[in-house]
């Protein structure tokens, strides 16, 4: 990997964001390394976050995701449903409101 393949993936990522954020399941997109078989590649991708992966055939033509946009390959992968946790702030001592 290389800046200039980064700006270039992330460019695109920033272009098709939104679109891919309004496709069912989708919770999440960013870039990182593609997984192969649970294993990272060193290859490059956008990741698309889903809280379950359907099949292929059981997709809408317009809720299907694709293998590559623009020619930077994209990686769907099963996060389930995000949660957020609360913060946990220490009081500083001697500090008062």
């Amino acid at each position: 990997m290389n800046l200039v393949e980064l700006a270039r993936v992330r460019a695109v990522k920033t272009a098709y964001e939104k679109e891919l954020l309004r496709k069912p399941n989708v919770v999440g997109v960013g870039i990182g390394l593609r997984q192969r078989g649970g294993k990272f590649t060193n290859e490059l991708a956008i990741i698309v976050s889903v809280t379950h992966k359907v099949p292929w055939e059981d997709l809408a033509p317009e809720d299907r995701i694709p293998e590559e946009i623009e020619g930077v390959p994209v990686d769907v992968q099963a996060i389930g449903v995000p949660v957020a946790h609360p913060a946990i702030v220490e009081e500083e001592e001697g500090v008062e409101d």
